[in-house]
Parts: structure tokens; C-alpha cells; sequence
């Protein structure tokens, strides 16, 4: 999977790690979906706080800043967008004592299933999809790392 990051934010991104991150969340997928990721573009946009709000609350009326949005794409060679917001990662991080790269490569993960068509609007979904999300995650943190 090619990763196309921008930073409309004022925080530092790993840049080089979530490279590796995606070209490795493309081979598991490649797997598990049995189709290739290997010239798929994901583009990942990190924002600050209030921009993540405005997002959030244009396209699901929700009032507050998200982890991550997801956009489909409609070009073809293109996954999709996802949006972050770092400084929402980072409380997150301290909540569910992932290091805060942790919680950006499970949001990661999550969005990316969000793209793929995977939801988590009733029980039955919920579950197939963060044990789906559990176990992509376990083996990147495994095969990358988060540092």
C-alpha cells in the first residue's frame, strides 16, 4: 500500500513509521481480502482539534473532535482518506494505555476496515470488526512496531 501523509497540524508525524506501518497493513489485507494493495493509495491528513470538531460535526453531527474520519474514494487506485486528529490520539492513548504510536496505528487500522466496507453499527458487526481490528493490529505492533 502507498501512503500519501499530510500535516495541517503543528504536531511532528512519524513519517517513516507510518510508511512502514501501511506498506505492512496492505500485506496483511492482502491475505485476509485475498486482492492485491500493492499500488493502492491510502492518503492519511492529520488536523488539529478544531479543525477534526468541524469535520466531525459536517459529516456525522457529532460536536466534538474524532480520532479518525474515514472518506471512500471515487479514483480508482485509491482507498481512501482517512482523517486523524493527534491530539485526540494522544488523550485516547492515556485512556486505553496504548503508547500514543500504538493508538495511532489502531485508529489506523480501524479507519482502514471503515474503508473496506467493515462497520460497527450493530452488535454482531461490532464484534466481527474490532476482532478483525484486534488481530491486524497485534500482528503489525508484532511485525513494525511502534517505535
Amino acid at each position: 500500500m502507498k501512503l500519501l501523509a499530510l500535516n495541517q497540524s503543528r504536531d511532528q508525524m512519524p513519517r517513516r513509521w507510518l510508511e512502514k506501518w501501511a506498506q505492512a497493513l496492505g500485506k496483511e489485507l492482502e491475505k485476509r481480502e485475498k486482492k492485491s494493495f500493492k499500488k493502492t493509495e491510502l492518503v492519511i491528513v492529520f488536523v488539529n482539534s478544531h479543525q477534526m470538531k468541524r469535520l466531525n460535526h459536517l459529516y456525522r453531527g457529532k460536536n466534538y473532535a474524532t480520532d479518525v474520519l474515514s472518506f471512500e474514494s471515487a479514483e480508482a487506485g485509491s482507498l481512501g482518506e482517512l482523517v486523524l486528529c493527534w491530539p485526540t490520539i494522544h488523550a485516547q492513548s492515556l485512556r486505553t494505555g496504548l503508547s500514543p504510536r500504538g493508538e495511532l496505528g489502531y485508529m489506523i487500522v480501524h479507519g482502514v476496515l471503515h474503508l473496506l466496507g467493515y462497520d460497527h453499527g450493530d452488535p454482531e458487526s461490532e464484534s466481527r470488526m474490532f476482532a478483525l481490528q484486534d488481530q491486524i493490529y497485534s500482528i503489525l505492533e508484532r511485525n513494525v512496531g511502534l517505535r
